[in-house]
């Protein structure tokens, strides 16, 4: 699958089936500060992705005015 991450912006070919959660400790992410999506769908740590499947990486920003 091709993996693409959005900070630092770069991508990454991974081979085979995994779970989210497996695949984010395989590149260093923990769960709760990226989001996962696959086209328009956002998946949950426990989502399979497979061989054929483009995944984006992002960070989860939080802001707004006190």
């Amino acid at each position: 699958m091709r993996v693409v991450l959005r900070h630092p912006k770069r991508e990454v070919e991974v081979a085979g089936r995994r779970r989210v959660k497996e695949l984010l400790k395989e590149l260093g992410l923990l769960p709760g500060t990226v989001l996962v999506i696959r086209g328009n769908e956002l998946l949950t740590a426990d989502a399979v992705v497979g061989e054929d499947d483009v995944i984006e990486v992002r960070p989860v920003i939080s802001g707004g005015t006190p």
